[in-house]
């Protein structure tokens, strides 16, 4: 450490100490083929646990490694590849139900009817491919076999914020019978925009709509694509399921699938057109909407707030809003005339606001 103490000098040795021998013991577990030798590093020098207290000593590492060695024992059956014959595209997927319900990326699925469901033992099925939220990136697969199969439960993705540890898992390059689906272990990046989130637990071609687990085990995302570096890739929040689970369900194909999120139609929005940031903080209304007037916004009104968060400028409210969800119930502290204002406004779809 730069200009630091001789006691930050000693504490950087014994972590060093520590990665050493975390590293040895995670080559011997060649199954971890990214992320636990790299990402106990990560442990000990840079970031907070998943329960967001700091590792102490190697035996918080040591625990951390089971912790993560026992997700992984566990999900390793449910995990699946998804192969189509019409388009002879892969992808993944996980079993979320003992029935067969399998949560994967829309974009694996899309246009296609039918897929191969391999497990990682090499035993095939056939999964029929039910509803997609293009939107959220987020399809549903029912095996049409009957089960029980293996699976892992569905979690909460909302809750999660950014040092959160998560576990990561796919087919990458496509189903391989040499090896089990490699696991990688990050952290979360960042929450939003909309129902995404970003890790850094690298991905590559074939993860796509494989599973995002916290430290319980929980389905917490589903990989959705790699981002501006290895280290920046993006995840469909799990609770995205639940919100559209009926018309997945019932084979309902919707929505649009963008690069830019800013652009995607389901985004959630206060309705209105954003004017000239004001110095000192804020942004200005410069149109509203038909919703937006009836929620008592008004043109010229000066946001200086959201949910008791300050809004610096535009491009700062937009990231703010980024992470709310369609249906949430926001309170924005306005100026207007020179006096403050709290109006609660209900965020609604992109799509809606037009």
């Amino acid at each position: 450490m730069v200009g630091g103490s001789d006691g930050d000098m000693v504490r950087q040795t014994k972590q060093s100490d520590r990665v050493a021998v975390l590293c040895e013991k995670a080559m011997k577990q060649p199954r971890f083929f990214q992320g636990v030798a790299g990402a106990a590093a990560a442990i000990v020098l840079l970031s907070p646990a998943w329960s967001r207290e700091p590792v102490h000593s190697i035996d918080d590492v040591r625990k951390l490694e089971q912790r993560i060695a026992e997700v992984a024992d566990k999900a390793m059956g449910s995990t699946v590849a998804l192969i189509s014959e019409a388009t002879q595209a892969s992808g993944s997927g996980v079993v979320s139900t003992p029935d067969g319900l399998i949560l994967t990326a829309a974009h694996v699925v899309e246009g296609v009817e039918e897929v191969t469901v391999v497990f990682p033992n090499g035993k095939q099925t056939t999964g029929k491919v039910l509803g997609a939220n293009l939107s959220k990136d987020i399809g549903l697969v029912r095996i049409t076999e009957k089960g029980p199969w293996p699976y892992m439960e569905r979690g909460k993705s909302k809750p999660l914020k950014a040092g959160d540890w998560v576990i990561a898992m796919g087919h990458s390059t496509g189903y391989d019978a040499a090896r089990t689906p490699p696991v990688r272990f990050g952290r979360v990046v960042s929450d939003g925009p909309g129902n995404f989130l970003t890790s850094d637990c690298t991905l590559i071609g074939g993860d796509s709509g494989g599973p995002l687990f916290d430290l319980d085990g929980k389905i917490v995302g589903i990989n959705s694509s790699i981002g501006t570096s290895l280290s920046n890739n993006n995840h469909a929040g799990v609770d995205g399921f639940e919100t559209d689970w009926d018309r997945l369900l019932a084979g309902d194909i919707w929505g649009q699938l963008q690069m830019d999120p800013l652009l995607n139609p389901e985004r959630p929005v206060l309705g209105i057109a954003l004017g000239a940031s004001v110095r000192g903080g804020g942004v200005v209304i410069a149109e509203v909407g038909r919703y937006a007037a009836k929620s008592g916004l008004r043109r010229g009104d000066v946001i200086t707030a959201v949910d008791g968060t300050k809004v610096r400028d535009g491009a700062n409210l937009l990231v703010i809003l980024a992470k709310k969800e369609v249906g949430d119930k926001v309170t924005v502290g306005l100026v207007r005339s020179g006096q403050p204002v709290d109006v609660e406004v209900e965020m609604i779809k992109r799509s809606q606001a037009r």
